[in-house]
């Protein structure tokens, strides 16, 4: 099985896939970028059903070039 998050059904979060910490499954829409508690990651959303979050990509700033 692959690193990324399971749900819990009873509870429903799903974890942090880099310190495996709880996250809040309820409203959470497929592309969101949302922050980890406890590891202060970004993580973005990339499905819903079941929850299942990577870690988000690093975004390079262009400054107009």
């Amino acid at each position: 099985m692959h690193a990324l998050t399971k749900q819990s059904e009873a509870t429903g979060q799903a974890r942090c896939p880099t310190c495996s910490g709880p996250i809040e499954a309820e409203g959470r829409v497929q592309g969101e970028v949302l922050t980890c508690s406890g590891c202060d990651g970004e993580l973005e959303v990339v499905g819903i059903n079941p929850l299942r979050l990577e870690e988000a990509p690093e975004v390079e700033e262009d400054w107009g070039e």
